[in-house]
């Protein structure tokens, strides 16, 4: 059990028996999953995407996104983070043209006017900062280049696709969210008409495969050590395949924690998810604070000795400092039987 997350002080208990090893759980505070794959289909506004999970701090969404946007799109509640479940395209916005595809983190400061043009349908995890901004981790005696490079964090370029984009005729509507109500401002042109630009500030993309987990061949190392991005009341952070441990000692799976002070959220985009069962690409989990979790029965029969040299998994985390509330669209497609998944001699 620890404090402030895996940030605090902690202690480390050793029980006979795992201590999620309940008969029964009754009560609002439970394990959640939700399997987003069975959400409805998108618009092309990310504003009408439905809400997984929010708070205060933070909002989620996934979205679907069909075809290319007609308009644009504008956060006036804070930093937006997208990350590419599915799909490929580009990125248009104020500053220029950025491509992607999936595993793509893409970072737009509030404000950013944005649209997506992907070849094909799209489906996005959508990461809010309300009234707040997105920062990099501090690294400490890791160094500033340790997890990944920034010099990997590609911006925006002002090329000729582009200035291509920027003739496109008839009218231009932006849509602006804040305080969870959308405006619209309508222009006779197309507004992502700007010649240059210069500063510190801009959207960004960051893909996972650039990503190089931290680990010790001696202990596990907590999540916190994942950490991509940081805001005031939360922190985003990414597992990538990495090296299990290989001292004999050592456990080879997450630890059980009590999760007292953070809620958890864990997005699974792809591979083989080695602590969990009976969970696919898409779907997503939820453990609030105020109960132990942990690796489930199947993963414990790996705790000292796992069958392959390596994790093979993406997934997404993001642990809140603040209690977080289910949306509508989350409920719909929740697996209600979750709870159950820990029972296990």
């Amino acid at each position: 059990m620890s404090k402030e997350g895996f940030f605090g002080p902690a202690a480390f208990l050793y029980h006979k028996r795992p201590p999620t090893g309940w008969s029964r759980f009754e009560g609002p505070l439970r394990p959640r999953a939700f399997d987003l794959n069975r959400l409805a289909p998108g618009t092309d506004s990310p504003w009408a995407a439905p809400v997984v999970l929010r708070n205060a701090a933070t909002e989620i969404r996934f979205w679907t996104l069909p075809q290319a946007m007609t308009g644009l799109a504008r956060n006036a509640d804070g930093d937006q983070l997208l990350f590419v479940h599915e799909g490929a395209g580009d990125l248009f916005c104020d500053f220029g043209r950025i491509g992607f595809e999936a595993g793509d983190y893409l970072y737009l400061p509030r404000g950013t006017m944005w649209r997506l043009h992907p070849n094909g349908a799209a489906r996005l995890l959508m990461i809010e900062a309300t009234n707040a901004h997105y920062s990099l981790p501090d690294k400490g005696l890791l160094g500033p280049h340790a997890v990944f490079d920034p010099a990997l964090l590609d911006t925006p370029q002002m090329d000729e696709a582009f200035r291509t984009h920027q003739d496109m005729a008839g009218e231009v509507a932006v849509q602006i969210k804040k305080r969870g109500q959308v405006s619209v401002a309508t222009y006779d042109y197309n507004p992502l008409d700007a010649v240059g630009w210069h500063g510190e500030l801009a959207p960004a993309r960051l893909n996972v495969r650039h990503i190089r987990p931290i680990m010790s061949h001696r202990y596990h190392v907590p999540p916190s050590a994942h950490t991509t991005f940081l805001s005031d009341r939360f922190v985003v952070c990414t597992f990538a395949p990495r090296p299990f441990e290989t001292d004999p000692g050592a456990i080879k799976i997450p630890f059980f924690h009590n999760n007292d002070d953070f809620d958890e959220v864990l997005f699974y985009h792809a591979g083989d998810f080695f602590s969990r069962d009976n969970i696919d690409a898409g779907m997503m989990t939820f453990h609030p604070s105020g109960f132990t979790h942990g690796p489930h029965p199947k993963a414990l029969q790996n705790m000292l000795v796992q069958k392959k040299p390596a994790t093979d998994e993406y997934a997404v985390m993001i642990d809140t400092r603040d209690p977080l509330e289910v949306g509508e669209g989350a409920q719909a497609v929740e697996n209600p039987d979750y709870v159950n998944s820990w029972k296990g001699t």
